[in-house]
């Protein structure tokens, strides 16, 4: 979908994180002060990134992914490297982007930062900024005024930095109209397939070729070290079931919040967008062209969804026919939202003109606008106090755990009466594999499969392997490294090596008849019914075949390829005929444009935060980045 969607995307976010994520900001005055103490994680030019402005970015990332997933995220994907190491590469682009900006002179006034803060709806009251309410959120996050509108002054600098690379990036007209060309382009395929199994029986094995592939290549057979183990988890989500909060307490956080538990109006809109780039003269055909589509929809407003998905020319809603799904006040950009939020549910307006084009809208659907009851909020009140009461039993019940689990290390039975929760066992597991989420943490793993565990037969540490979660484990079982018996694996390995061969003959056919086919020759091959297809409708074609019959070339028709198919077996394909896109598929090409000039820009901004990376000498400290707080 085109910007308008999500314009001041990065605020928007840092605002709903604010309001939405209970402690995400706690320690905050520390992302705005690295540099002044504390054991860094790397150092940008003269700035040090300090461990605990990346602790509380990570945690902001994990919150992120825990409330995008509803909460079911793997925890292991939470505390992976990778994902560290992605946060702490955000931090440097910023840091990189935040110094460059303050070298090319570029500032941000504290007019500016008061216009965006002062338009943001969750810090309005009756659709006035409020002072008092600003405060007051800000204040339940544990922030200051100072402090937050610091972090918007920098969100607004790295995005003046970026500014040029998404309006300066040309894309020629000939550039759009190949991709257009290549995207929309049918062709229409015949197949003929010699599967693996026509060639099983004339493949004869050598008598000791079977024990030869398994003495020359023993790793291939080879169990690696496995382990069972018994462990106990003190997780913050498991305490809420032991926490009540007085019912005095759940009215008082209603009436002192009440505005928190107003469900704001949204509103379900779609649209038909006419893309309207160049001079006077092409933002006069664009409106003409949407009072046209206009005229159309007035006169049969059913067909709307039809329309958009026939002259859209935003890409991210005409398939869907325009729908843009329910949205809250400020989502779009102002004209677009301003026009919505006027309209009655059912009613069509347009043309509304933005910086994107020409819309024609319709209002499916309109939601909320009004505060909760008492009752209504009461659950969602009592699982929030719920969740800080176990967050603080959590907090409490830590350093006892990892204590006991370390003064009582050959037994788990005192850790898990503390915390009032049965051992578990896993099934056999390996260092790269394990049956159960919370055991494959890398962390654990790798206490799991020390010395001091395995042969000394000691608990592990109480490793945090997910936000608000602490495992300690034991090993009750262990396997060392061994290879296979041949007599386990031979009759395995006797098929594996029959199909190799198989595939073989198939393929060495397959390309005789190819050859075949391609001199005029009768090839004996019986095709399969012709169908057009396309790169976005392949007919459930298996995809090396598909990209196989694209790559053809078809400058004489028939045309023919072949492939190994991914199974085994061998497929010949016959192009017989391409169709090129029609005049209606041009109506994409401003879009195609848009999407080039989109992804053209974000390659030359990373090239240019590369370049700006190398010239800083930025060094990571990787220990530092991998250590668990």
């Amino acid at each position: 979908m085109y910007d308008f969607v999500y314009k001041n995307k990065k605020l928007m976010q840092l605002i709903l994180a604010l309001i939405v994520l209970p402690f995400a900001f706690f320690g905050i005055d520390s992302y705005f002060t690295g540099g002044r103490g504390g054991d860094s994680v790397a150092i940008v030019g003269d700035y040090k990134i300090t461990q605990n402005e990346f602790t509380e970015a990570l945690r902001e990332r994990q919150e992120s992914l825990q409330r995008m997933a509803g909460g079911r995220t793997d925890p292991a994907l939470l505390d992976s490297s990778e994902l560290r190491f992605a946060v702490l590469d955000n931090l440097v682009q910023q840091r990189l982007l935040i110094e460059r900006a303050v070298r090319a002179g570029l500032v941000v006034s504290d007019r500016q930062v008061q216009d965006i803060v002062s338009s943001i709806e969750a810090f309005k009251d009756e659709g006035k900024f409020s002072l008092a309410r600003y405060e007051a959120l800000l204040k339940s996050q544990g922030m200051t005024p100072v402090v937050f509108e610091d972090r918007v002054r920098q969100d607004m600098l790295t995005d003046h930095a970026l500014h040029a690379f998404n309006v300066s990036t040309f894309v020629s007209r000939s550039e759009a109209a190949n991709l257009l060309r290549i995207s929309e382009q049918q062709r229409e395929l015949s197949f003929f397939t010699l599967p693996v199994d026509r060639f099983l029986a004339q493949v004869k094995l050598e008598p000791d070729a079977v024990k030869k592939y398994y003495d020359s290549r023993q790793d291939e057979f080879r169990i690696p070290e496995q382990v069972r183990v018994e462990f106990v988890v003190l997780a913050a989500e498991a305490l809420l079931a032991q926490m009540q909060p007085a019912a005095a307490d759940v009215r008082k956080a209603y009436d002192e919040n009440m505005k928190r538990y107003e469900v704001k109006e949204a509103r379900q809109a779609s649209h038909i967008l006419i893309a309207a780039e160049g001079d006077a003269e092409a933002k006069k055909k664009a409106r003409a062209r949407a009072e046209e589509i206009l005229a159309q929809v007035k006169k049969n407003p059913k067909d709307f969804a039809a329309l958009a998905k026939q002259h859209s020319q935003d890409p991210g809603s005409a398939a869907n026919g325009g729908d843009l799904g329910f949205f809250e006040r400020g989502a779009m950009t102002k004209v677009f939202d301003d026009k919505v939020f006027s309209m009655k549910p059912g009613e069509i307006a347009g043309p509304v003109e933005t910086e994107f084009g020409f819309h024609i809208i319709r209002l499916a659907g309109v939601r909320g606008g009004k505060a909760k009851s008492f009752e209504e909020a009461r659950a969602e009140i009592e699982t929030e106090m719920k969740r800080q009461m176990a967050a603080r039993k959590f907090a409490e019940l830590s350093e006892a755990f990892s204590n006991t689990l370390f003064e009582q290390s050959d037994s788990l039975k005192a850790a898990a009466e503390l915390i009032k929760s049965a051992p578990q066992k896993s099934g056999w597991i390996s260092r790269g594999s394990a049956d159960n989420a919370l055991v494959s943490n890398p962390k654990l793993m790798q206490a799991v499969f020390s010395d001091d565990v395995i042969n000394n037969k000691r608990n592990t540490e109480a490793i945090e392997v997910a936000p608000g979660v602490l495992v300690g484990a034991r090993v009750i079982e262990h396997k060392p490294s061994a290879v296979q018996p041949f007599d386990q694996v031979s009759a395995g390995l006797a098929k594996k090596l029959t199909l190799q061969q198989a595939t073989q003959l198939a393929a060495q056919e397959g390309r005789a008849k190819l050859a075949a086919l391609k001199e005029g020759k009768d090839a004996q091959v019986t095709w399969s019914a012709p169908q057009m297809v396309g790169r976005g409708d392949p007919k459930n074609i298996p995809v090396e075949a598909l990209r196989q019959a694209f790559k053809a070339d078809t400058e004489k028709l028939p045309s023919f390829s072949g492939v190994e198919s991914a199974g085994g077996g061998y497929t010949l394909i016959r192009i017989s005929k391409v169709q090129e896109a029609g005049e209606g598929a041009k109506d994409k090409q401003n879009a195609i444009g848009q999407t080039l000039r989109q992804v053209s820009g974000q390659a030359e901004a990373a090239a240019y935060l590369a370049s700006l990376r190398k010239k800083a000498d930025v060094k990571v400290r990787k220990d530092q980045v991998e250590r668990k707080q």
